[in-house]
């Protein structure tokens, strides 16, 4: 089915609120932090907690277009742009890491912190116009285009004194998040058995300190009344970057490309967390009346040979290639 994106025209943003379960039994592990450990909070409709956060889910949300076994954008995907990262070892080179797989996307220390300066050198004289004045989001946002189209959906921080003072920044256009209502902490606990020696004393190696006997702990999971994908695609900043009508709409559909992506996955966040959606139907807007989340098959179509025939696909051939504001892959060698 055709992708009518003219529903969004009069729209600032786009919200969805996907109601998820548990795949398997009711418990649940939610993410955790340093020195709080899960994030409860008070809601109005009672005890509440944080399962996925804003920052989590950007990264899961690049992971959906990444084929590990390749180390490439899934192949629906190939021509967006994105910076590679190589590593020289015994005249060998290899792949390390890349601004799709890094959490600082263009700001991965690996691309900018690197002895071999040729990319930041370049990135450096492109947005050498941005050094004074305010920033022209317009030109930042071209270069993005360029070089990692993900820091104009996830946001990024170039957070160097010599790319304009530190000054460029973009936020988020795709926030995501996944919030329980109605929770209440499920208590168990488990034990690590050792057969040799269950006091640990015996071979006098420090007892449980360093692992050895049997080692009780708790573990606390939870249950919940409702679980909810809460997700937002911030249109008005896609269509302020002013980067014309292709990019714009590629920029939408690979905003949806990637929640689809999500949702369509098992969602297995932990060891202890897997989650499916709670209607196998389809996913309406919050707030655009008649919009649905797309299907996948109507985002990137059929693959015909090498390519594939959807919308996103196609636009994302239009925009890459060698000319110079085109999107591409850029390589560059990491050297401690």
């Amino acid at each position: 089915m055709p992708i009518d994106l003219t529903k969004l025209n009069h729209h600032h943003d786009l919200l969805f609120e996907i109601p998820l379960k548990v795949r398997q039994g009711h418990r649940f592990q939610p993410t955790g932090f340093p020195d709080l450990g899960a994030a409860e909070f008070d809601a109005p409709a009672g005890r509440a907690l944080l399962v996925e956060s804003a920052q989590s889910m950007a990264n899961r949300l690049e992971a959906v277009c990444w084929d590990e076994s390749a180390n490439d954008l899934v192949e629906e995907l190939r021509g967006l742009s994105y910076v590679k990262v190589e590593i020289e070892e015994r005249n060998t080179r290899k792949y390390l890491t890349s601004s799709v797989t890094d959490s600082h996307r263009l700001n991965s220390p690996y691309i900018l912190e690197s002895k071999d300066k040729k990319f930041f050198n370049t990135l450096q004289q492109e947005l050498g116009a941005l050094e004074k004045g305010p920033i022209d989001r317009k030109t930042l946002a071209q270069k993005l285009l360029k070089y990692d189209v993900g820091s104009l959906i996830h946001g990024v921080f170039l957070a160097k004194e010599q790319l304009a003072g530190g000054r460029l920044r973009v936020a988020r256009t795709l926030t995501a998040f996944i919030e329980a209502d109605g929770v209440r902490v499920a208590p168990s606990g488990g034990s690590k058995q050792d057969h040799v020696d269950p006091s640990g004393k015996a071979y006098n190696q420090g007892g449980a300190e360093r692992g050895f006997g049997h080692v009780p702990f708790p573990r606390d999971e939870y249950t919940a009344e409702k679980i909810t994908l809460y997700a937002s695609v911030d249109l008005a900043q896609i269509r302020g970057y002013g980067l014309g009508d292709d990019a714009t709409k590629m920029l939408i559909l690979l905003a949806l490309y990637k929640l689809r992506a999500f949702v369509d996955s098992p969602m297995r966040l932990r060891t202890a967390c897997t989650f499916e959606l709670k209607s196998g139907g389809e996913i309406e807007s919050k707030n655009a009346s008649g919009f649905k989340l797309p299907k996948m098959e109507d985002i990137i179509g059929k693959k015909d040979g090498s390519t594939w025939d959807g919308p996103l696909p196609t636009l994302i051939a239009k925009l890459a290639g060698n000319d110079d504001d085109k999107m591409r892959v850029t390589t560059v060698t990491f050297r401690a």
